[in-house]
């Protein structure tokens, strides 16, 4: 029997780049692994660079990690609430970023919480943690650093011992809503609490934020409990009359369109009978009639949370940073 060889071609290694730039493999590791402490002329990072384009080598990441003690990557849990349009982009906007400075972003599934999620995600060995909502305490960020992790920042309600804080406070988004409705005269004001499970993280503080509104004025302050079916919506508008509200704010944009549509249907007038507001400022909310008032949540862009991470990455012994990222504004339109 005839036999065939077939040449496999060798994995391109540093030695070959180094060979084909014509600088050391030291030199190459130093250039591919960003490293700050060499420094190393810009044409020659050019020509290193190129040498790996052309040769098609990629470094083997897990070897890196071993030698740094972290990879280049990035981890970000999967949220454990559901989350709005204007958050996703703001992570896919900050996952673009991080690409663009030489971060692999992982978004992580649940794993768990608190400090038993943080144990599951050193082992994979991060250079950086950026952990939205609550749940992660010190002990889970000390556990995060000890396996190599550089940063740990936190995206929520407070702040983390050893951990950098992006402060996001709903409370604003319930006390912009309020405010509104009571300056337009509104003094019976309903308040919607989805049943979804996970929106009590937004909830729960915007009803806090109509509370602390209103607190010392003559006017009242009902949760509403509601699922978002439309069934659940025509029954709670049914109870309307017994509750004499005078006004809504019904957490966000869909729920207000829900609840829009249940008011119409049984012939109540928004606003003339029943004010309301969303939050979110959804596109569909202005294509209503009455076009929806609603609360715009003022985020920062992902490009400079993305920067924040590089920065704390690259400074690890600095003071964590605390950074209040949310604000809002109440956009007037017919509905209010």
């Amino acid at each position: 029997m005839r036999s065939v060889m077939v040449q496999i071609p060798n994995t391109p290694t540093s030695a070959d780049v180094a060979r084909l730039a014509g600088v050391s493999r030291a030199t190459v590791s130093y250039v591919l692994n960003d490293t700050d402490a060499v420094r190393i002329s810009e044409p020659t990072r050019r020509r290193v660079h190129a040498a790996a384009r052309e040769l098609g080598y990629v470094p083997h990441a897990a070897a890196r990690t071993l030698r740094a003690g972290h990879s280049r990557m990035v981890l970000m849990p999967a949220p454990a609430v559901p989350v709005g349009p204007r958050y996703h982009r703001l992570l896919d906007e900050l996952q673009a970023t991080l690409g663009r400075l030489d971060y692999t972003v992982v978004q992580h599934g649940a794993v768990g919480q608190g400090d038993e999620a943080a144990r599951a995600w050193a082992e994979l060995r991060p250079v950086a943690v950026l952990a939205p909502g609550s749940g992660l305490g010190p002990h889970g960020v000390a556990v995060l650093k000890r396996a190599g992790a550089r940063a740990v920042v936190t995206l929520g309600p407070a702040r983390v011992e050893g951990a950098h804080a992006l402060l996001m406070d709903h409370t604003v988004v319930g006390h912009r809503a309020a405010a509104h409705l009571y300056d337009r005269g509104r003094r019976r004001i309903g308040v919607i609490l989805p049943e979804e499970p996970g929106l009590e993280f937004f909830s729960h503080p915007r009803l806090t934020g109509v509370r602390r509104a209103l607190h010392g004025t003559d006017a009242t302050v009902t949760g509403l409990p509601l699922a978002y079916t439309e069934r659940a919506a025509s029954e709670l508008v049914a109870r309307l009359p017994e509750l004499g509200l005078d006004a809504v704010f019904a957490h966000n944009d869909e729920y207000a369109m829900l609840l829009m549509r249940a008011l119409q249907d049984a012939g109540l007038r928004v606003p003339a009978d029943i004010a309301v507001v969303g939050a979110d400022d959804l596109m569909l909310g202005r294509l209503l009639r009455p076009r929806l008032s609603t609360v715009r949540l003022e985020l920062p862009s992902g490009r400079e949370l993305a920067e924040l991470v590089d920065h704390a990455v690259r400074r690890p012994g600095a003071e964590p940073e605390v950074r209040t990222v949310l604000d809002a504004t109440l956009i007037h339109r017919a509905s209010s």
